[in-house]
């Protein structure tokens, strides 16, 4: 017998049909199914496999650009409210999320910023004096003169969050379809035609959100989206003893950095690097490893001497201002797009 929400037997007709299985797509699913909508997720790998699967995982309001904070805050709500989220490995950890100034300039960065955002009627970031975060951060160096601080940030493990939201939307009935490539999108009757290897799928609504490769489905239903594939890249250390709590970021200086409970530290942050999405592969820039090795250091020196024991790279989407394209097609209709994350995509994912 199929469970609630189940249908009893597949169909490959349905209400929206959603393309891509990173966060933002296996979100989507599990939010329309929850509202009672038949709903098909076509993925080309497997789900979480891409920018969803390797990038650091912060769950981050902190910096965000303008016109994303609405959205960020509204899903730093459910970060928090969602059950399903907490009390496993790959849980979101509210640990806080700090941005350093290691200068006067910094400061004076950070002071207009908070200006801007109070000006907007946005408080969620506090700036803070170097008391205060060195009460956060005892271990940081004594050059850092303040920072930013946003205590209900933190971080998760963003394949096993991918997994739990595709779980969670394939109980409540969604239909999620990994190794189904899309090879051809069609407009017919007022309802979109989705073509697979071996299937048709069809549904009134289409969602195109599958990070570097949404501009080339985009073109497939008549859109133009300026999104390109752009690598990142991450590197992780040994184990060391616990030093820090929350994600930290540098004010003028490409940075994201944060222990796990395993006392490995994960650094990140600005780590762009060469991509070609038509071979999945982004290639790793050793250079620009060792410079934010060298941030971190200059931060933490009594790290300068442990290992790096492993760095790799993915692909997103990235779009020319690096801020998120999240809308209806201005051409099409029920078509919409989330993409152009610009490796900053997946605190967004559940709003």
């Amino acid at each position: 017998m199929p469970g609630p929400g189940q249908p009893a037997t597949p169909s490959d007709e349905c209400d929206v049909i959603i393309v891509g299985g990173g966060i933002h797509g296996v979100a989507s699913a599990y939010f329309l199914a929850q509202k009672g909508r038949r709903v098909i997720l076509l993925e080309r790998d497997d789900c979480g496999r891409c920018a969803s699967g390797v990038n650091a995982g912060g769950v981050r309001t902190l910096g965000r650009k303008l016109a994303e904070i609405p959205l960020s805050l509204a899903s730093s709500q459910l970060w928090r409210t969602l059950d399903f989220l907490h009390g496993f490995d790959g849980a979101f950890v509210q640990t806080g999320q700090i941005k350093v100034a290691e200068s006067e300039r910094d400061m004076l960065i950070l002071q207009e910023r908070c200006e801007l955002l109070a000006a907007r009627g946005f408080q969620h970031e506090k700036l803070i004096d170097r008391q205060l975060v060195r009460a956060i951060v005892p271990a940081i160096a004594p050059h850092v003169q303040g920072a930013l601080w946003v205590s209900t940030d933190g971080f998760a493990f963003p394949y096993l969050i991918v997994q739990t939201f595709a779980r969670q939307a394939r109980r409540l009935g969604a239909d999620i379809r990994e190794q189904s490539a899309v090879q051809s999108i069609k407009r017919k009757d007022k309802t979109w035609h989705v073509g697979t290897k071996d299937r048709i799928i069809t549904g009134e609504t289409l969602l195109l959100c599958a990070g570097a490769w949404t501009a080339d489905l985009a073109r497939l239903c008549g859109d133009s989206i300026p999104v390109t594939a752009g690598g990142l890249m991450l590197m992780v250390t040994q184990r060391v003893p616990h030093f820090i709590n929350p994600v930290l970021g540098a004010t003028s200086r490409g940075l994201s950095f944060k222990q796990f409970a395993n006392g490995t530290v994960v650094i990140g942050g600005a780590l762009e690097c060469e991509a070609d999405a038509q071979t999945n592969h982004a290639e790793l820039d050793f250079s620009r490893l060792g410079n934010s090795a060298r941030i971190v250091t200059d931060l933490f020196p009594f790290l300068n001497n442990i290992s790096v024991t492993r760095a790799w790279s993915g692909l997103d989407g990235y779009a020319p201002d690096h801020t998120a394209i999240v809308g209806p097609s201005a051409s099409q209709d029920n078509l919409y797009y989330a993409c152009g994350f610009s490796s900053s995509g997946f605190q967004l994912g559940p709003a």
